[in-house]
């Protein structure tokens, strides 16, 4: 039974319960789901509701077909609707402090945060019942110590009346206790390192797309993200126009002086009539009648307006054409440029602050367009030995007084710089209470949330912790084969009005990368097993673009970063493969900032 106001309302929030599905069929347990060929009846989700748990766990429990494990999952935290562990208990008839205890001490192994959980463990006629936590990875931890070394076996052997003489066999064969002691630490990560690729991927499938709205078109558009495809209205030019100044005349008009007229004193509507010729600068519609246009360097000025004819003082009156123009001379024709209809701006491009795209939908005539919101980022880091360089307080000389936080202002600069609106967390020291805080505060005010440190191994790295455990949160991959940034953690926290909101945790010294594109490497490069990120800078010289390394390459010398406009992307060695890539060799290049020319 999944017991989830979420799930209740909308069944794909369920994430836990196939996990307990897929566990236990692995080890070889029968669904009543499945044996018993009724899966609405055996797999309940229900609300966060009192009555609503106890009504299902009695049916099971007391009706006539025989279930001999009830498993619930959700409900047993400290949360305001967490009534799950209150549902249960006035049901037993017999409780299993043992097995809570189990659940408790395996749980903290992996995050204190377990303190908080309330599991519920008993019997109640010859049904056995367990309450799990709501998170994946609680269940999977928490599955894996109830069936670790045949407990859970023996424990439904003596419900269902055995004497458990199998399993106390089974048992005698090994020694040391089933779980560790609740004071020991992981000595290997429990999330698997993941190439670059699948995580690329996995961000890909899960983060949602924001909501568009529709702007004006002006300088205020550039780095928007275009939500919809623009075609163009009409036909540009609409009507013949010039790519030249010049006068606009018949094709057959010979060499000959002719009258000057302008828009000023004919109607582009209007037919030229013959022994005219129309003056038009650079863009201008050609009036009806005229086929193409004599530029002004191939005629001569025969005569000027006197000043009683008018306004017209020293405007042209009459010139002379020295040579006859064929037909389309100096024209633009009709749709020329974009034909109606025509696409002129993809769905998903960026408009660019070069003006193009702007000037893309300025020239089809488009006063608004749909875009994407831009996303609200929030940044914090972590770690009680980070100071903020503005708010470091006084040190005495020779003590020590922190390591200044460089990592906060960098991203901040970064993603300013795309256009993107960025609320600053603070740096937030390593307790759980903090964490929570901060993490509630970015879920409330932002889109995504960017973190850095935290996500290693260290006895204060709470964040993935807390993100399990306090926010019900997933992470999709906590290793990933890059360097630098092996810790490189993604992860999604669901939000009461039922959208995921993206985390990504970097390392104390992370490296980012997004946009590729093929240049040559001018200093050899050595590989290493994993997927590198080679701080270069980028030049754009008369052989190509090139790259040049910024020098020593560990992840805590931020000194690399200094004049890097791009990362080159050095796969990982292979026994077969390379040591190195030689100068000249072409590689993939992730573009961070603007690259240099020097022709």
């Amino acid at each position: 039974m999944i017991v989830s106001d979420t799930a209740s309302k909308d069944a794909s929030a369920d994430k836990s319960g196939p996990a307990i599905m897929d566990i236990l069929k692995r080890e070889g347990f029968q669904l009543a789901a499945d044996f018993l060929g009724s899966h609405d009846e055996f797999y309940k989700i229900v609300p966060d509701d009192n009555a609503r748990i106890q009504a299902v766990v009695k049916g099971w429990a007391d009706g006539a077909t025989s279930i001999d494990w009830i498993i619930t999952t959700g409900g047993t935290g400290f949360g305001v609707r967490d009534v799950t562990p209150e549902a249960i208990k006035p049901l037993l008839d017999r409780e299993a402090s043992g097995l809570v205890h189990l659940l408790l001490s395996s749980s903290l192994q992996h995050t204190p945060l377990a303190a908080l959980s309330r599991p519920v463990a008993g019997t109640r006629g010859t049904s056995l019942i367990t309450t799990l936590p709501g998170s994946v990875k609680a269940v999977k931890e928490n599955l894996e110590a109830l069936l670790n070394r045949g407990v859970i076996s023996h424990a439904l052997d003596l419900v269902r009346g055995g004497s458990g003489k199998d399993v106390h066999a089974t048992l005698s064969q090994s020694t040391g206790p089933p779980v560790q002691t609740i004071f020991t630490r992981h000595r290997h990560s429990p999330y698997p390192l993941i190439s670059f690729e699948a995580a690329i991927q996995l961000i890909k499938d899960n983060v949602q797309t924001l909501s568009t709205e529709t702007v004006l078109v002006n300088p205020h558009l550039r780095n928007h993200i275009l939500a919809e495809d623009v075609f163009a209205p009409q036909d540009a030019p609409p009507r013949a126009t010039t790519s030249a100044d010049g006068y606009a005349l018949r094709s057959t008009d010979p060499p000959a002086v002719y009258k000057v007229v302008t828009s000023r004193n004919h109607p582009i509507d209007k037919v030229l009539p013959p022994g005219y010729i129309y003056r038009i600068n650079t863009g201008g519609p050609l009036p009806n009648g005229t086929d193409t246009v004599i530029m002004v360097e191939d005629t001569k000025l025969v005569s000027t307006f006197e000043a009683t004819e008018g306004d017209l003082e020293g405007e042209e009156k009459e010139i002379e054409t020295l040579a006859q123009v064929p037909p389309g001379e100096n024209v633009r024709a009709p749709g020329s440029d974009v034909r109606r209809g025509d696409l002129v701006l993809q769905r998903g491009e960026r408009v660019l602050s070069n003006g193009g795209e702007i000037g893309t939908l300025s020239f089809v005539g488009r006063k608004e367009v749909t875009v994407y919101k831009k996303p609200v980022v929030g940044i914090l880091s972590t770690g009680n030995e980070i100071v903020d360089l503005h708010n470091q307080g006084s040190v005495e000389r020779g003590e020590w007084g922190g390591i200044f936080d460089t990592n906060r202002p960098s991203l901040h600069a970064a993603i300013e710089s795309l256009g993107y609106t960025v609320v600053d967390l603070g740096i937030v020291p390593d307790t759980i209470e903090a964490h929570v805080t901060a993490i509630q505060e970015g879920i409330e005010k932002t889109d995504i949330m960017i973190t850095t440190g935290g996500t290693s191994m260290g006895p204060t790295d709470l964040l993935k912790p807390v993100i399990e455990r306090h926010f019900n949160g997933t992470i999709h991959f906590g290793r990933v084969t890059i360097k630098p940034g092996k810790p490189t953690t993604f992860a999604t926290i669901p939000t009461t009005v039922g959208v995921t909101k993206p985390l990504f945790a970097l390392p104390g010294n992370p490296a980012s990368a997004l946009v590729t594109f093929h240049i040559f490497l001018k200093s050899p490069m050595p590989l290493d097993p994993r997927t590198e990120f080679h701080r270069v800078v980028l030049r754009a010289e008369k052989d190509g673009l090139n790259a040049y390394s910024t020098g020593g390459q560990r992840s805590s010398r931020v000194a690399s970063l200094s004049g890097a406009n791009g990362f080159v992307v050095l796969p990982p060695k292979t026994v077969d493969g390379p040591s190195k890539f030689e100068a000249g060799t072409e590689v993939e290049v992730v573009v961070i900032g603007e690259i240099q020319h020097i022709l």
